[in-house]
Parts: C-alpha cells; structure tokens; sequence
C-alpha cells in the first residue's frame, strides 16, 4: 500500500529487544544483545510489510512539557542499564544504515511525534501503521491509523480498543487520567483502578461528566473523585498525546529506500551478526567466469605444471560422506589465484555425465605439487582434506594455512568458523548452499550424482573463498601478533592430530560386550529395588513420573522446580540432596549412572570401531573458546574416571600385542601456571621444593604441620585451592566442603593472605579484561571475555570468572598443544615406532613398543616438562599398562 506510513516506536523496541535477549557481546565483549534483537525485529517488519513509506521515532532526554507541568513524571522510573545505553548509538546508526529516516525532538516524547505525524499523514488521505508494543498509543487509534505489534503478530484497530478498553480511543485517555500509570508517576484517583475507571467512563460518558456528577457515585470512590478531581484532570493531560508538535518533515523524506549493504556488512561484522550478514547483505559476489572443469589429461597437465611452479595454491576435496575413513573422493578443486579455480572429478556417478579422468590418474598427476613441502597448501578444515587423500593414496605435503584456524584465533569465541559464514563475513559473499546442489531431507542425493557443471560451479567455488579468505586473514592475524601461534603452534598441531585420528585406538571389543552385559543385569537389579522401593512399578525415565514417585507416593522434600516452572525438578543435582534422606534416590543415581555408561560407551564405542578394531574420534582444534582441544564422534575426553565403572571402560582401551599403553599427565598443571604468571611466592617455593601444594595448603589453612594432613583435609584444600582461584564465593565453597559459611569464609580470607601474589594477579586479570575486552595466554593466545562490562550483575560476575579462568586454562592449553609438538618432533628425530594415540585434557596417552618403553618414558618426560619454560619446574606423572586402565 504506497499510501501507508509505518511509524516505529524505537523507544519501545529498544527496551524490548534488550529484555527479550538476555546475554550477547560482540567478539570484543561488547553488549549487543538490544542491538541484535532491534534489529532481527526491524528486519522482520521490513521483510513481512515492505513499507513504502517509514520513519523511526526516538525520545530524546527525560527533560518534556509534561516534567516542566508535573516534576514527578517518571520521576521512579529506573535509571536505563548502563549496558543498554552503550548499544543506543549502536542502534542508531544500524537505523542510518538501513536509511530510515530517525524523528526525534528535545521537549517531546516519541508518542507525541508519532501523534502529529499519523495526524499529518492521515489528513493528505494515507493510512499510518504504528508499530509498538505499547497499550497508551491506542488514543490515537482512528479509521485511518492502527496499531501493530510485531512480536505478537496482533494489529489494534477501533474494534480492538473497545475490547481492551471498553470505549473507543476518545476515552482512553480519561481511563488512563482516572487510574493513573505507576510505570510513568501519573497519579490519577487513588483507589481507582483501571477496571473501576473502565467502568465510570462507561457509565458516565467522559471524565468531565464524571467529575461534575461526582456526588451521584456513592462511598469512597466519590470521595476520592470529588477530592482529586484536580489531580485527575492533571493526569489526562499528561497521559494525552499531542498532535500538534513543531517539527516539519516533507512527506517525500518518509519514502522507504534501500539499505546501505555496505554499511551494514560493516557493521553487522562489527558487532559478530554473522547470520544476518547472510540474510542481510551477502550476495553472490565471486567472479565465476573463470571455473573451469578438467577433463581431458591435456588440461589436467596443464593444471600441474602451474601446481608444480607455485608457491601455493588452495584445495578442497568433495566427497560421499563426512566420515574419512568410509567416504569415497568424488572430485578435487585446485585455486591458486582470485577468482580462478578448477575442479577435477573422479567420481561421479550418473546417467549422462561427461567422461572423467580416472582417479588413479589424477592423484599420481597431481602427486608431485601435493608431495612438495615447498609448495605452500591453503584449505579450510584441512585436517579432513588429508585423511580423504590420505585414504585414497595421496600423502600431502607443505600444509600452510588453514582458515578455519585462522577464524579461530581471530575470534576463538565464534559461534562457528564454517566456510559459509566466513565468506559471508569477510567476502561479503553468499556462498551456494550444500542443500542447493544435493537437495535436503528425503530428496538429498549423493554429491557423486550431481551434475559436473553443478558440481564445478559449487566446488570451485569453495576452492576460490578458501584462496581469498587466507589472503584476507593471515594480515589480520599479523597485525593482532597471532602469526606465530598459526604457523609455529597449531598447523603443526593439525598435521600430528590427522595421524592420530587417521591411527585409532585399539578396542577389546569381548571385554567391552562383557562390561556391557554386567552394566545390564546391574541396571535390572536395581531397577527391580526402585520399583520396590516406590511401593508400584513405574517408568525410570520419565521425569513426570518419577516427580509423582517421589514427592506425592514418597512424600520427599521437593527442591527446584522445573526450567519451565511446571513441575518439580527430578535432576542429578536434587537426588544428591535426597540421597541422604531416603535410599531410593542413591539407588536412582546409580541407575542413571550406569544408563549413560552403557549406552554412551560400552554399546556405543563398539559399533565406531573399523574392522581392525579401533575406534577414531575427531579432536576440534577450533570449538572452545580456551584453546583447549576437544573431541567427538566419540568423545574420548568425557569418560568418567571418578568411579569404579568408569575406570573399568578405560580397561577396554588395549595395546596391540608387543606394545602398551602409556600415559603422561601433568600434575597440577593450572596452578603451576597461576604460580608462573602470579609469580606467587608462596606456590613458587612449594613448586620448586616438589611439595604437594594441596598439603601445603591444608597446613597452611588449618594451622597443623604437614604430616599431620589427614586425606580429607587435603581433599578440602584442593577444593579451597581451586574454587578460590577460579572465583568461587563463600556460599557456594562451604556447600562443596559441607562446612558453615563463616567457616569458608575464615577460609578463604586466610587463603587471600597467604597467597596474595595470586590474588593481585586474578584482580589484574579482570582489570585488564574490562580495558581491552579479553585476556591472554602464556603464548600470547588472544581470549574474549563478553560480559565483563554489563550492568547486569550475574553476567558480570560469570565473566569476571572467565576472565581469570581463561588466561590459567589457556595457558595450560598451550602447554599441552607444544609438548604434542616437542614429543612428536622427537619421536620423529629418534626413528621410533611409537605413537602418540589419544590427548585427554592434560594427559597424553601412547602405544608404545615394550622395546621402546624406558626411550620413550624418558623422551615424553623430557618433552613434556621442557614444553614451555615457567619459573616453576612442569611435573609429569608417567605409567604404563596393558591397558588405558592400568596406565592409571
């Protein structure tokens, strides 16, 4: 409709996009959780309603007419959240980009601008849409101008004011005058509600008719109206929206126009808004001109003399599955230059399709260029790209520059670093969608049935954006000094991780069906003792049921409820707590206990295994926002060792015949960082005397002489030693040492004093995060730390804690990345067969030849306890065993 004017209440949407999103910041810990909802809110309005005519209206200072003829209007209000105000530049100059026009005024509040610019609107015969959430603008409500509230999707015309008022708009004023507004200090009648005002105006037809028939309305509300008659009138006024403000504005300056998509990218870049970089801005940008698709061996020579005489080039492989050691090669593309590429298939399959090169044929072409560490190699996930060519008999050589990592220590705090969203980001470049070539869900064919022109155009492509994003990134990362963690720290690391993926970890796959078998009858034992115990068979996994077993037929003190506040929590955390009370909630835990063991580990892990046995899990070098490796498919990070089953799992995890298991932990390792980087005299000293820092500690908090530290008194002064450091308080230490809360917090003053250097260094950390927004690593590892400046309280405290555990778990990240580094250089140097197989957390585990056992536990101590020099000595404890297990 050209003739409809959209007018924005922006003060309202400012207020709800920052309650409706509770915790965003920037990848500079900037807040933009306001800037993001306004926005998502302003571009569905944008895409639903395509306005042809619109304008944003602000307020702008609380100083109006209204303060000046009542100094108590929104006198209570509170002040607006320091986090809040940050973002409303922000938010203005998202508006700007978007071009539409901003209204505000000094004197006047949004709703009189929207009032006089709807009058206006309405009088050249135009409709006027406002869009707002808020109940007062419904006194300007005409045949003309309704409301609009995006969020719930409910348009307010006259209809819909006599539902929510009772009257037409004409009289919702003389409501909101008789029953006031607490939100904004208009007093109205005391003791008059808006329902009992609703009910007046009804009845009498007007305030003003009210107020002069006060003595017809009987008791205590007449009272009142005869007495506040004044303030009553006072109350319409200030509740009144105005129509006649002095601000001149031509309507062609309300003519929608398009975004700014420049500006925009910018700054949706700025503040870490990468989806809508996507839906916003990116477009289809490449020059695709110069794909090309080989063929013929004519071109394909002619593609590996150019490899053979680069000194880099980007590649991508395209394959039948994600899984390396099972998917199939169907095709590679090669980049060397912008905007050139070229895609060699090998695979496809499917009636009509061109004749391709055999695959034999490529791989011992391109084996010279891939074979050469002279020649530079770019990708993005490179890690999959080895083992794929690996698998199919090509071994690359000279692995330079991976973008996803590059990505990752740009920003490790990223939501994700795909291909997709970096192209979107930093190319501004909308990339065709893996569902545009293959299809989705029932309909979705294998990449080997696309099309080769389809599939050329999609693969060159991704070979083309990994070109321009490593010329783009590596400059970035040279100016943030983070060149020499790529190229000297995690490129190396990415090679020696694709070997132990590509290596596996022996299974015993009987003893592991044994265990399974023994977790099952355990799980039906004490299955049966529940069901006794409840008094009547019910279903053990059903939180509803469950909740009724335990609070109504059982009669036990309810805790938490639910996230959704419907029920009674039925969670590990509130069967701790009923543990004591009553067995049944033991025997529940033990039960869950061994559900996850079985099906996570002992079921699971068996069907992973290939045909050798082994079992491969992914280490992701680019997810956690430490540094810290993580693993999955399956996760061989997270097997619990705290218990007796758990540690019987670790059993299954063999050495081959002639070989056995060795481990390397580093002990302590977070506090020995903290004593380096604190330079803590007290940890220095205990350190460099090998003292056992949680005796230390036990002694020094309850005053005794080490020896006589009992084993729960150091179980206690390990809990102090790193609930303490990593920001713990008094409540929450005197629940985990199940002491009185005056008694953790003599604790933990007692523990401030003596380790004051520690304590100086964490504050610092914090300090230092709220001047830059993020902390560093012992290697210089750049970590954000969103948060650390909110108004609000809980955030604040969570990244105040980030900012002191990031820079120790960091740290200690680094460590055990250069000591994998340290380890395997030697492995290499010393020509031994022994493998580093598995990194969990702080620990490296090998297979080891019997022959090679006491040369590698002395290379890997070496190594290890040489892998970063500290002011304090790296201990590493090393045992070896038949199994995983037994290296324990």
């Amino acid at each position: 409709m050209n003739n409809t004017l959209y007018l924005i209440d922006g003060s309202s949407y400012l207020y709800r996009a920052y309650f409706a999103i509770k915790r965003l910041s920037s990848p500079s810990g900037f807040p933009t959780n306001a800037i993001y909802g306004f926005t998502q809110m302003l571009l569905k309005l944008l895409k639903d309603y395509q306005p042809h005519h619109v304008a944003m209206v602000f307020d702008v200072g609380r100083v109006t007419f209204r303060t000046e003829l009542y100094p108590a209007y929104k006198a209570n209000r509170a002040e607006m959240p320091d986090d809040l105000r940050q973002q409303i530049g922000p938010i203005r100059d998202l508006v700007r980009a978007f071009n539409i026009p901003v209204v505000e005024l000094q004197g006047y509040e949004a709703d009189d601008l929207i009032g006089t610019l709807a009058a206006r609107w309405e009088a050249t015969g135009g409709q006027v849409v406002v869009v707002t959430g808020d109940k007062d603008l419904m006194q300007i409500v005409t045949e003309q101008t309704t409301l609009l509230d995006t969020m719930k999707n409910v348009t307010s015309a006259i209809p819909q004011v006599h539902e929510r008022f009772g009257v037409g708009p004409e009289g919702v004023i003389d409501i909101l005058g008789l029953a006031g507004d607490s939100s904004d200090n208009i007093p109205g009648v005391p003791g008059i509600g808006e329902k009992t005002a609703i009910k007046l105006v009804q009845q009498f037809g007007s305030m003003d008719n009210l107020l002069e028939r006060a003595a017809e309305v009987p008791g205590k509300v007449g009272e009142k109206l005869r007495e506040f008659s004044e303030q009553a009138r006072l109350s319409r006024t200030l509740a009144t929206i105005i129509k006649d403000v002095p601000y001149e504005l031509h309507p062609d300056q309300l003519l929608a126009q398009e975004p700014d998509t420049e500006r925009l990218n910018e700054l949706f870049k700025l503040y870490g808004f990468h989806t809508l970089i996507k839906e916003m801005t990116a477009q289809a940008t490449l020059q695709t001109d110069q794909y090309h698709c080989i063929l013929t061996n004519e071109d394909l020579e002619k593609l590996a003399l150019r490899l053979e005489a680069a000194p880099a080039f980007a590649f991508d492989t395209e394959t039948t599955g994600l899984d390396p050691r099972t998917a199939e090669l169907v095709g590679i593309s090669i980049s060397l230059q912008a905007h050139e590429a070229f895609y060699i298939p090998v695979g496809h399959r499917y009636l009509g399709m061109p004749d391709q090169l055999p695959r034999e044929t490529v791989l011992e072409r391109l084996r010279p260029a891939f074979g050469n560490p002279a020649i530079r190699k770019v990708g993005q996930n490179l890690k999959f790209d080895l083992q794929i060519l690996a698998v199919a008999g090509l071994e690359v050589q000279g692995s330079w520059c991976d973008t996803m990592l590059c990505s990752y220590l740009l920003n490790p705090s990223r939501g994700g670093h795909g291909l997709d969203a970096l192209a979107q980001e930093h190319l501004n470049h909308k990339m065709i969608s893996y569902d545009e070539v293959t299809g989705s869900g029932k309909n979705r064919i294998c990449f080997s049935e696309v099309e080769v022109e389809k599939a050329t155009r999609y693969a060159a492509e991704d070979a083309d954006a990994t070109w321009l994003l490593h010329e783009k990134l590596l400059p970035m990362l040279k100016e943030q000094g983070l060149e020499k963690l790529l190229f000297e720290l995690e490129m190396p690391l990415m090679e020696i991780m694709t070997r132990m993926e590509q290596h596996g970890v022996l299974l015993d796959l009987a003893y592991l069906a044994e265990l399974g078998n023994g977790f099952g009858q355990r799980m039906q034992e004490l299955e049966k003792r529940i069901i006794e115990l409840a008094g009547g068979p019910f279903n053990l996994n059903s939180p509803k049921q469950l909740e009724e077993v335990l609070f109504e037929r059982l009669g036990l003190q309810a805790g938490k409820k639910t996230k959704g506040k419907t029920g009674r929590s039925t969670d590990n955390e509130v069967l701790t707590g009923l543990a004591e009370e009553h067995e049944i909630a033991k025997l529940l835990l033990d039960y869950r206990g061994l559900t996850k063991l079985k099906s996570t580990y002992t079921d699971a892990l068996a069907k992973l295994t290939d045909r050798q046995g082994r079992v491969h899990t992914s280490y992701n070098q680019a997810v956690t926002a430490t540094g810290r490796l993580s693993s999955s498919d399956p996760n061989l990070q997270n097997i619990p060792i705290r218990t007796d089953e758990g540690r019987r799992i670790r059993e299954a995890f063999i050495a081959p015949p002639g070989c056995v298991i060795l481990a390397a932990d580093y002990s302590q390792i977070e506090l020995r960082v903290l004593a380096h980087l604190s330079q803590d005299p007290v940890f220095c000293d205990a350190f460099s005397q090998d003292e056992d820092i949680h005796t230390r500690t036990a002694s020094e908090v309850f005053g005794l002489f080490p020896e006589m530290v009992t084993s729960e008194m150091r179980r206690q002064a390990k809990t102090i030693n790193f609930g303490i450091i990593y920001g713990q308080g008094a409540f929450s230490l005197a629940k985990q040492l199940g002491v009185a809360r005056n008694v953790a917090e003599k604790f933990i003053a007692a523990y401030k004093e003596r380790h004051s250097g520690a304590i100086a260094f964490l504050d610092s950390c914090i300090a230092s995060a709220k001047e830059t927004g993020y902390v560093t690593t012992i290697l210089g590892r750049k970590l954000p730390i969103a948060d650390i400046t909110s108004s609000n309280g809980n955030l604040r405290s969570f990244a105040e804690r980030n900012a002191i555990n990031y820079p120790i778990q960091g740290s200690a990240a680094d460590i055990i990345k250069q000591a994998m580094l340290g380890v395997d250089r030697a492995i290499r140097a010393e020509g031994l067969q022994s493998r580093l197989i598995m990194q969990v957390h702080d620990e490296l585990v090998f297979e080891v030849l019997e022959t090679e056992l006491e040369q590698m536990r002395e290379l890997v101590n070496r190594e290890m306890s040489q892998a970063v020099a500290l002011k304090v000595p790296l201990k590493v404890d090393i045992q070896w065993g038949k199994n995983w297990s037994e290296a324990h």
